[in-house]
């Protein structure tokens, strides 16, 4: 797995959804498969399944978790160089078709969320404005084709 580079406040979320998860969740998830297994034969106890189905999904949470905090590295955003488009600046663009304007954030995988304006660093767009400085155009291949885009502004 590569690095994950996220914001303190994100690590912090992590830690305690895993935290959560190997408390509250995974006694929970016990719990359930005893009380299943006191309910009879094993091989027509759909109820059994379905607890250890569910005690699967959340061990392989868990695992991915915790697999994410030991790659993640805080990123400081006082540190941030802006005369370029890097991980956690802010970039206004311009699409050259539409001449429409955005701004988006370029942010890990586990922080994009479109609605607040924050673009994953591994999509089509992120990966494309990478690097661009003021002035740039990034040609980026999107699922509905060809963008362009101008970089028009690129803050913390």
């Amino acid at each position: 797995m590569s690095i994950l580079y996220v914001t303190k406040e994100t690590l912090d979320q992590m830690k305690a959804e895993l935290q959560h998860m190997k408390a509250v969740e995974r006694p929970a998830a016990s719990k359930a498969i005893a009380e299943a297994r006191e309910k009879g034969d094993l091989k027509e106890n759909a109820e059994y399944d379905a607890a250890k189905e569910a005690q699967g999904i959340l061990e392989a949470k868990i695992s991915r978790m915790e697999t994410e905090l030991v790659n993640a590295r805080i990123v400081d955003t006082a540190t941030i160089d802006t005369s370029k488009v890097s991980i956690l600046t802010k970039v206004t663009i311009t699409n050259r078709a539409t001449q429409k304007s955005v701004t988006y954030q370029i942010v890990s995988e586990k922080e994009a969320d479109l609605k607040q304006q924050k673009i994953s660093v591994t999509s089509p767009i992120g990966k494309g404005l990478l690097g661009k400085k003021v002035g740039d155009e990034a040609e980026i291949q999107a699922p509905n084709g060809k963008l362009i885009f101008t970089i028009d502004h690129i803050s913390v």
